[in-house]
Order: structure tokens, then C-alpha cells, then sequence
């Protein structure tokens, strides 16, 4: 199985970039994706051409830090402050002025990213947005402008017994406590739905499965998998995911503890 192993969050911190650096210099982080309009976006992209190996997507962002196209037509999503509250986005009707204020954000994100002279090698989303299905046209639009044909799918495998098998929490397996496993038939055939479309609506290539990297080890070791290429996301310097044993796991030799030969890639090899 092909693997991408892609660090979110570069630019959110130094700390943060810091440690994604340092899994990536050891090899153990073969993709990540940018914050643009995170506080330390800068100097991560100075340091960008002493990895020629890894890609570097965007890391599209409406849920954290104010934005770089203006609050007009963001009202809707922001905080007293003008910087973007996590959760409206998801508790917003997105009508035709938020959806092109969304699409103006996004645009003006990639081009902040592009200015840095960064070669985009995919899309993803901070807090998966893109995962929201009123969010995919304007996805499209996003993509059809500056031709960036590969995407993060939304999450298709899941923990089925693992939590009370392995005794583990969500928190462990890189899921919303709050949320959890979405055990529910419709709520699966919307995801297949939103991945169809993805892959379907502006070709686009993506990866045959994606979750989180905890929850992926977990399952691998544990239920069959057919995926030709997954991708796992990391978070290095986060402690919601390092109090799970996120980044020890990810330090270790853990492609030798499962049952089928693993090959990590970058975006830029996924074929």
C-alpha cells in the first residue's frame, strides 16, 4: 500500500513547524499542507526548498485567525474581532455571498502561498471544512482557477469495535469526542456520495482511503484492508494528539507492525 503521511498545520506556530520539519527531515512525514494565513506561514515557507522531497499542499482555512480577504462578505463566520470563530462555518446557511466570500478566501489563501513561491501539490482543509457538502462547489470553483487536480477525500474508514476491542478513546483514534465513530448507514453513503463527487465533479486524483494516523494504525493492525493508497494526517507539536501517542507511534518503525508491505509517498508521486 502507498501511504502519504501528511503533517497539517504548518504555519499555525513555530513550534508547530518545528517539529513537522523535524518529521519530515527524518522521513517519517512525506506531505504537508500550509496554513496561509497562519502567524508563522512566513518564515515555514522559507524553509520549504531544503525539503525537496515532501509536497506541500494548502491548507484551506475558515475556522482560525482573521482573514485575508476582508470581512465583508465573512461577516456571517466571524468573532467581535474580525478573526474567523471555528464552528459557524458549519452552523452557517452559505448563501450566494458567503459562498463567494468563502471562494474569495480561499483564492486570496493560495495566492498569499503562491507569492511565498510555494508549488502547490494539493488541497485540504483546517478543521475538514472541505468535508462539508455545500462546501464542494466552491471547491471546484477553487480548483477549476488555478488547476489543482488533487484533493483530500473525507474520512471512509472506521473504528467499528476498536474502541471497546482495544479499549481506546476517539481522542486516541484522532476523532471528535463528541462525535465519534459515524456508525450510521446514511451517514456512510454521504461520505461515498461526497467522494464520488470529489473525485468525479473537475477530475480530480485522490487517495483510496484517508484518517487520521492513529486511527488507521489501529485499524491496519487489527481488520483487513484493501486500499491501493491511503493517506493519514499527523498533527506533530499538538497536544490533543500527542497525549494519544500520536507522534511516538509516528517516530517508530510502525510500517514493520502490520500484515501488508507499505510504501510512503508524497502528493507529488500519488499517480
Amino acid at each position: 500500500m502507498d501511504v502519504i503521511v501528511n503533517a497539517d498545520d504548518i504555519g499555525i506556530s513555530g513550534v508547530v513547524n518545528t517539529a513537522t520539519f523535524d518529521f519530515i527531515r527524518k522521513g517519517r512525514v512525506t506531505s504537508a499542507t500550509l496554513l496561509a494565513n497562519g502567524p508563522s506561514i512566513e518564515e515555514a515557507c522559507a524553509q520549504l526548498s531544503d525539503y525537496p522531497a515532501c509536497s506541500f499542499g494548502v491548507h484551506l482555512n475558515v475556522t482560525e485567525f482573521r482573514p485575508l480577504s476582508g470581512p465583508d462578505k465573512l461577516w456571517q463566520i466571524l468573532n467581535d474581532e474580525g478573526e474567523f470563530k471555528e464552528f459557524l462555518v458549519r452552523q452557517a446557511p452559505i448563501g450566494r455571498d458567503l459562498s463567494y466570500g468563502i471562494f474569495e478566501e480561499f483564492c486570496a489563501q493560495i495566492d498569499k502561498l503562491q507569492s511565498l513561491g510555494v508549488q502547490i501539490s494539493h488541497i485540504d482543509s483546517h478543521n475538514y471544512v472541505l468535508s462539508i457538502p455545500r462546501m464542494l462547489p466552491i471547491l471546484k470553483r477553487v480548483q477549476r482557477r488555478y488547476g489543482i487536480r488533487k484533493a483530500r477525500i473525507s474520512r471512509n474508514i472506521y473504528a467499528r469495535n476498536l474502541l471497546k476491542d482495544q479499549s481506546v478513546t476517539p481522542q486516541t483514534l484522532g476523532m471528535d469526542p463528541e462525535t465519534g465513530d459515524p456508525g450510521q448507514l446514511s451517514l456512510r453513503v454521504k461520505k461515498w456520495a461526497y467522494n464520488w463527487a470529489l473525485r468525479n465533479y473537475y477530475r480530480t486524483k485522490t487517495t483510496d482511503g484517508f484518517s487520521g494516523f492513529r486511527l488507521f494504525y489501529e485499524y491496519a493492525r487489527n481488520l483487513p484492508m484493501k486500499h491501493r493508497s491511503f493517506e493519514v494526517n499527523v498533527h506533530p507539536a499538538n497536544p490533543y494528539y500527542d497525549a494519544a501517542g500520536e507522534e511516538q507511534i509516528l517516530a517508530s518503525a510502525w510500517e514493520d507492525q502490520l500484515d501488508f508491505p507499505v510504501r510512503l509517498i508524497s502528493y507529488d508521486q500519488l499517480g
